[in-house]
């Protein structure tokens, strides 16, 4: 009688600790998905401000049209390839910041469009959607670490292939390219 109840408590003891593991496992996966969805949420916003933006640089430096395009055309960009991989997502967000610095370096040569309340109210939006953005990559990006930590620990990398759990990639800010955009005129 003492083996049986040994026996039921070692196998109650081994399910517990199964659906603990996977429940885990989900919630991790969920937090990643969380994650990747604020991301979105605060691309969007930028994609949105851009044309605000644009429009309103283009008051004041109508022959700077080629800049204005290349940023316009960058947004486009995002925006479709936010239907593809998280790594064309990330070059395509990249190639829209380089344009957007590029805008920027633009601006330094209008000194009233740089006092104009609009243009003023659009960056500081801008720049604080930039922030909310490197911050919902950062969360993510650390999602995804303890995420692929777990699957490939024991003993939940048992239980990860088993239900299909599979790594997942980070959301690379600029892969290979460390250098500063140079802007030339």
């Amino acid at each position: 009688m003492t083996v049986v109840l040994v026996v039921v408590a070692v196998v109650a003891v081994l399910v517990i600790a199964v659906v603990a593991t996977y429940n885990g496992l989900v919630r991790t996966r969920n937090r990643i998905d969380n994650a990747q969805a604020q991301i979105e949420v605060q691309l969007d916003r930028r994609h949105d401000l851009i044309p605000n933006l644009v429009e309103t640089v283009k008051g004041y430096a109508a022959h700077e049209r080629q800049t204005l395009e290349a940023v316009t055309a960058a947004r486009t960009h995002a925006i479709d390839a936010a239907s593809g991989s998280l790594a064309d997502q990330a070059q395509a967000e990249n190639v829209l910041s380089g344009a957007l610095k590029s805008l920027f370096a633009v601006v330094e040569a209008y000194p009233d469009l740089k006092a104009n309340a609009n243009f003023l109210a659009l960056t500081e939006e801008l720049t604080s959607t930039e922030d909310r953005i490197a911050y919902a990559r950062q969360f993510f990006n650390d999602a995804v670490l303890s995420y692929n930590t777990r699957i490939q620990s024991f003993p939940a990398n048992l239980l990860a292939g088993m239900f299909g759990f599979r790594a997942r990639e980070y959301f690379d800010g600029d892969p290979g390219n460390d250098e500063p955009v140079d802007v030339r005129f």
